[in-house]
């Protein structure tokens, strides 16, 4: 049986829906994030889907950047670090999302509840189109200590986990087969809550060692394709209605200033 939409605390809520096209990594960082500040200053909601130029590794927050040495595949991609925790995630064959909640809406003070509302959506949607996965209800052996369900403060040694974030196995976590197909990151802000995750749609050169939706399932995976299957799914769990919108000039401005002070910055990068 399908859960309950969750229900918002009043009317419902317009979350604005941007589709965007590939773009680097230190570009995708900084507009994550400018999202984030408008959630907090402005309480604004925003769905953003997007995906990568050319493949590109990411950093967790806390990740050590010499830890990169440990996955020679990756070696040639470009570097950029998250705002949120976790192990390092190779962008390339995937669906990217960041959703950008601003502190007043229920969601945004539970954050196992809304992490768990937009996997739940993700699951329905495989199911939709024919492909069986669930929800990881335990820590797997590949995760050798069990690790908060929300990115914030690491709660096991970086040494002792994979180096990749897909090879670690949480709570929530969607997988097919076994494998882990979705992953996502929280970081809370001062009135304002950012999730994004990936989407591994099939499996990637600099990656080989992660099997995809694509490779698991035996169907061809585009990113529309899981896109048009998600969306509606997505609005009925969070209880939201999508605009479909395009980042303002004053917005692209403002993440041009954060990728060139901030998410292109070597300071930033290899910060750890």
């Amino acid at each position: 049986m399908a859960r309950a939409a969750v229900k918002p605390a009043s009317s419902q809520v317009t979350c604005r829906l941007l589709v965007d096209k590939p773009a680097g990594g230190a570009w995708n960082m900084a507009v994550d994030e400018l999202l984030v500040e408008q959630a907090a200053a402005a309480g604004r909601w925003t769905l953003r889907l997007y995906q990568w130029e050319r493949p590109t590794l990411s950093l967790g927050y806390f990740q050590a950047h010499q830890l990169r040495a440990a996955h020679p595949p990756s070696a040639a991609c470009p570097l950029v670090r998250r705002v949120s925790g976790g192990g390092a995630i190779l962008h390339d064959r995937e669906l990217t999302y960041c959703l950008a909640v601003p502190e007043e809406h229920p969601l945004a003070t539970d954050a196992e509840r809304l992490y768990r509302a937009v996997h739940g959506s993700l699951v329905e949607a495989l199911g939709r189109l024919g492909i069986a996965s669930n929800m990881n209800v335990v820590v797997a052996p590949s995760a050798i200590k069990p690790r908060p369900l929300v990115a914030g403060a690491p709660a096991a040694d970086p040494a002792e986990e994979p180096f990749l974030c897909f090879q670690r196995h949480a709570p929530g976590d969607v997988l097919v087969q076994g494998s882990k197909v979705v992953g996502s990151a929280q970081r809370r802000r001062r009135g304002a809550i950012l999730q994004h995750g990936s989407i591994l749609l099939a499996t990637s050169a600099a990656a080989p060692e992660l099997p995809g939706i694509q490779e698991l399932s035996g169907q061809d995976m585009p990113a529309k394709r899981m896109q048009s299957a998600w969306l509606n799914l997505f609005k009925a769990r969070l209880g939201v209605r999508l605009a479909c919108a395009e980042l303002e000039p004053a917005e692209i401005a403002a993440a041009h200033r954060l990728e060139a002070e901030k998410f292109a910055d070597p300071a930033w990068i290899l910060r750890r």
